[in-house]
């Protein structure tokens, strides 16, 4: 009796110890090409300098791109930039989630289906939000029309980590 209890004892403190490492692997790691739908060709990215030497080129972003109607509801991992909306002194509560730096700040916001709206109650630290970033959490196709961009995707992030 007492080897049967220390044998589940042992498995139970197994599985606690590792819970964390297997929900981690239940979100599926996400490339930004996956949020494109195939045939659709976003518009080129253009730097801050390209749009400064030739102001009559800025234009609107590709607002009508589509979205990949697929993805709505799935567990995913995908890196990123972010790009702070909310929260308080301390830490970022929602956010854009951009494929590169700098997007939605400077010059014309990506398509929609390259921007996801993440609401992460728990908070970013505003120092962990000026590098790339991993975010875990089930993805919504969402279309939502805002001050800075037009988004493609929602999201509830359960983690939000640093790349490096």
């Amino acid at each position: 009796m007492i080897k049967r209890f220390i044998l589940l004892s042992t498995i139970l403190l197994a599985l606690v110890a590792f819970a964390p490492m297997l929900q981690a692997s239940e979100y599926k790691p996400t490339d930004w090409k996956e949020l494109i739908p195939e045939g659709y060709s976003p518009p080129p990215i253009r730097s801050q300098a390209y749009y400064d030497a030739n102001p009559d080129q800025f234009g609107q972003p590709d607002i009508g791109a589509p979205m990949v109607e697929a993805l709505d509801q799935k567990k995913v991992k995908i890196p990123g930039y972010i790009v702070q909306l909310e929260g308080d002194a301390e830490k970022v509560t929602q956010f854009l989630l951009v494929p590169y730096f700098g997007a939605c700040v400077h010059v014309p916001p990506p398509p929609p289906n390259q921007i996801i709206l993440v609401d992460f109650p728990e908070g970013v630290k505003y120092e962990d939000t000026f590098d790339a970033v991993w975010v875990e959490g089930t993805i919504r196709v969402q279309r939502i029309e805002g001050e800075l961009a037009v988004v493609g995707y929602a999201m509830e992030a359960a983690t939000v980590t640093s790349y490096y």
